[in-house]
């Protein structure tokens, strides 16, 4: 299936494609984790024109988000408190968001969901997108409880 060489991706070279890979992992297989990140770019490679690494890149980069909500309580009420997300948080959502929702795709492999779902949050569509979105109003809509947040 894969039009490339084997290993696409040189082990450890880049350490967002390493993390990238251990979130793909379950139970344990690299080897499988990798074979599916590979296959995904090719995929990329073969439906447009730009070097699937950047794809790779512009969908994390557009599946990030700013601010997030976190409950907090006071006096007895829990507030859903607007927050800025420090940049490792950030890149571990972009992550685990595109990774949810080529899961949640249904009836191909996954390394084609991954694909499809990598050139979608790229294109600034799709469901890690939509998600990033309702984080983004929610944060909007508690807006008014964001001086909680400077409450230790």
């Amino acid at each position: 299936m894969s039009t490339l060489p084997k290993q696409y991706i040189p082990k450890g070279s880049d350490p967002l494609m390493e993390k990238f890979v251990n979130c793909i992992m379950k139970q344990g297989k690299k080897s499988t984790a990798r074979k599916i990140l590979d296959d995904a770019l090719a995929i990329i490679k073969t439906r447009t024109k730009d070097p699937p690494l950047e794809i790779f890149a512009k969908a994390l980069l557009n599946a990030t988000p700013l601010v997030e909500v976190r409950p907090k309580r006071i006096a007895g009420a829990v507030y859903q408190v607007p927050t800025e997300v420090t940049p490792k948080r950030q890149q571990s959502l972009s992550i685990r968001w595109i990774l949810n929702a080529a899961r949640d795709r249904k009836g191909i492999p996954m390394a084609e969901k991954l694909a499809l779902e990598l050139l979608d949050a790229s294109a600034e569509q799709g469901s890690a997108i939509k998600k990033k979105e309702d984080v983004y109003k929610m944060a909007q809509a508690n807006k008014a409880y964001a001086h909680f947040a400077k409450m230790g």
